[in-house]
């Protein structure tokens, strides 16, 4: 019996777990009516909701109130900590490492195989690579996760999918905001934000800045994160909205320790890093413009662009400075009407990425810039066409086909080694057939196929230390099959999704040229990448102790077996960097005052490999915590906790992965222990 048809006869077992029930989760698409205080370029959550589950696959939408409402929420992991299918795993910091269905599982830094962007523009950068240092979950209204293919309206090709954060508006977000948090290891955070909307102007901003010593030791970190947003109502039919964020972060770099380290002396950083200042700071300034045209009631347009420049100051090895330029333009589009008397949805759009880098290394004396090393030149452009129709052949039965095309160019000029210089072009055209059943007006179920297309990044294609310059690369592609369901009935609320990926031409970590190196490079022949995603809500009982007061629970588990397939040096081993289970479980009570509180868990019961080899893996741990708040004044003032790790349990939250490990590996990052945040917010 396979390890997926295991996985899929336990589900039945684990839909008995409770899980807290969401307020209401619209089906069929409602009929949007523009009102005075609506706008054309922002939507609801709600809306946003109904747009994502008219597509046949695994889309999410993430309230900023579940982890707006307690104290020390910096990363993408305190954000989508119930979103099953995302691994994201805490490093130091604010930085975690990221992967969606085994996407960038090879990645040991920064980002790839998951297209993220902000109010639906691009934060990756043209390349593909991108750092999660940059979001302010403070500041937003919402995050869409879209798995895998089902980013296939945004133009995304990757095998991860996509994350969309969306920034509050003077819609969403009206009046002012105060905002204080405290906790463990010196962590403070503030926040000031304002939105307002009058007549056809409206506007949001909010400056939020955090610094904190870090659980280890050389990981303290300074950050201040700024998001505007104005928009302008032309006429009923079209609407302008312009974005502006910048980003001041210092963080320093603990390093990854042996696995001894991790367990047994936790906070201790790498004696390289320490010694020679490991740092990651970036500076960012992002300018942005979005126009909706509301052509007609079935027709719309949205038209946009942006431009961001980073800079990056990067101590590591060697000390790293990077200046990147890139441009973002797209185009898309949607019709909602008729073919022949039947419903017919279409959305349709192009998206255009440049990045140049002026990239140079220098040597790294204890913290102190050397001579310089290295210096390149580095371009990238991807370019994505996409279109999709869904025909509705009976009022509740979809069929949807789709197909995207693009290409890809990558080049590397060397100003002091020209021999190391190359270019590189890529292209790709990937169906996807779909379809989307609502058995009933609260119930789905969908089933899908969809190719993707992942072309290098600049970072697979130029090894950190040259060891022969410009690497070409084939594209990673894959074809998915994906079956779920969504929904609630009753107390009931779920969604549940399971899929099997194969893929050609992976990139991956292997052997370099010299012993003990490693180069990102496609393996050789297939490999599996198959798994199971639910999450599942559910109201116990309401009234319990006192008349308006509730108790209810949520869970999310997410399987994942990613493997090589008849591979001549790996065999069918496991590849590495992502556990097998992860079980999140929270049982919350909500008083009628609006005092709640919320023990939780969090179980992965194997530990997962650090090398293709599977020599070395992780250990298996248990989490607990508890956290709660309490609105002082009603609407207005509200205090929250939030204690973690309450038994101080020693663990391995994240690895760099090898080719091949050995037991004195300086991989793993420790986790962190014991700590304890709370925080108060004033609204007015």
């Amino acid at each position: 019996m396979s390890n997926l048809r295991r996985a899929l006869l336990a589900a039945p077992c684990l839909l008995a777990i409770p899980a807290f029930a969401q307020d209401s989760i619209p089906s069929t698409p409602p009929v949007t009516v523009i009102g005075e205080r609506e706008r054309l370029t922002t939507e609801s959550n709600e809306a946003a909701r109904t747009r994502l589950w008219s597509s046949p696959g695994a889309n999410s939408v993430v309230e900023a109130r579940d982890f707006q409402e307690r104290a020390g929420a910096t990363s993408v992991r305190d954000v989508l900590e119930y979103t099953p299918g995302v691994f994201a795993a805490p490093k130091w910091g604010e930085d975690a490492r990221l992967s969606i269905r085994g996407s960038g599982l090879a990645r040991n830094f920064h980002l790839r195989g998951v297209a993220v962007y902000q109010d639906g523009i691009p934060l990756t950068q043209a390349d593909g690579s991108g750092d999660l240092q940059e979001i302010d979950p403070l500041a937003y209204q919402r995050v869409e996760v879209l798995r895998g293919g089902n980013a296939f309206s945004l133009g995304s090709t990757t095998l991860g999918g996509a994350i969309n954060f969306v920034t509050n508006s003077g819609v969403s977000a009206p009046g002012g905001t105060a905002r204080l948090e405290a906790g463990s290891d010196g962590f403070f955070r503030g926040q000031a934000a304002y939105g307002v909307a009058v007549g056809p102007y409206e506007a949001y901003v909010s400056n939020s800045w955090t610094q904190q010593n870090g659980y280890r030791h050389n990981s303290a970190g300074q950050a201040n994160r700024f998001n505007a947003n104005a928009a302008y109502r032309w006429n009923d039919q079209v609407e302008t909205r312009f974005i502006v964020s910048s980003n001041t972060i210092w963080q320093q770099i603990p390093g990854a320790v042996t696995r001894v380290s991790a367990l047994n002396a936790p906070r201790t950083p790498a004696f390289a890093n320490e010694n020679n200042n490991y740092q990651r700071n970036i500076n960012t300034t992002r300018l942005g413009t979005i126009t909706a045209i509301q052509a007609t009631p079935e027709l719309r347009f949205e038209l946009g662009g942006s431009y961001v420049e980073r800079r990056l100051y990067h101590p590591i090895f060697q000390i790293v400075r990077n200046q990147t330029g890139d441009v973002n333009l797209f185009a898309r589009g949607s019709y909602d009407g008729q073919f022949f008397g039947l419903r017919n949805r279409t959305s349709f759009g192009v998206t255009f990425a440049e990045g140049s880098t002026d990239n140079k290394r220098f040597i790294n004396n204890y913290g102190i810039q050397g001579n310089r090393t290295s210096q390149s030149e580095d371009l990238a452009r991807t370019t994505t066409l996409y279109a999709e129709n869904a025909l509705y052949i009976l009022p509740q039965i979809a069929l949807v086909a789709g197909f995207q095309g693009g290409f890809a160019y990558r080049s590397s000029r060397n100003i002091l080694n020209p021999a190391l210089s190359g270019a590189g072009n890529w292209e790709w055209a990937n169906p996807r057939l779909g379809v989307l059943y609502e058995v009933t007006p609260a119930i789905q179920a969908y089933a899908n196929l969809t190719w993707s297309t992942e072309p290098p990044t600049l970072s697979d294609l130029i090894a950190l230390v040259p060891l022969g310059g410009f690497s070409r690369l084939n594209a990673q592609r894959a074809y998915t099959t994906e079956i779920g369901t969504r929904g609630q009935h009753g107390r009931v609320a779920w969604e549940v999704a399971a899929y099997r990926a194969w893929l050609r031409d992976e990139i991956q970590l292997l052997q370099g040229p010299t012993p003990g190196s490693s180069l990102a490079q496609n393996l050789q022949g297939r490999t599996i990448h198959q798994g199971v995603e639910v999450a599942l809500n559910y109201s116990i009982a309401d009234n319990l102790i006192s008349d308006g007061d509730r108790l209810s629970t949520r869970a999310a588990w997410t399987f994942s077996d990613f493997r090589f397939s008849d591979n001549a040096t790996y065999h069918d081993n496991q590849l590495p960097g992502a556990p097998r289970h992860v079980l999140r479980q929270e049982l919350r009570y909500r008083h009628a005052s609006s005092a709640w509180i919320a023990p939780n868990i969090e179980v992965v019961p194997q530990g997962f490999y650090a090398d293709n080899a599977n020599t070395l893996r992780s250990n298996p741990y248990t989490l607990f915590g508890i956290r709660g708040g309490v609105e002082l004044i009603p609407g207005r003032v509200t205090a929250f906790f939030d204690a973690r790790n309450l038994g101080n349990t020693r663990y391995i939250s994240s690895a760099s992965v090898l080719p091949r490990a050995v037991a004195n590996s300086a991989v793993f990052e420790a986790g962190f222990g014991r700590s304890v945040f709370a925080g108060l917010q004033v609204r007015f």
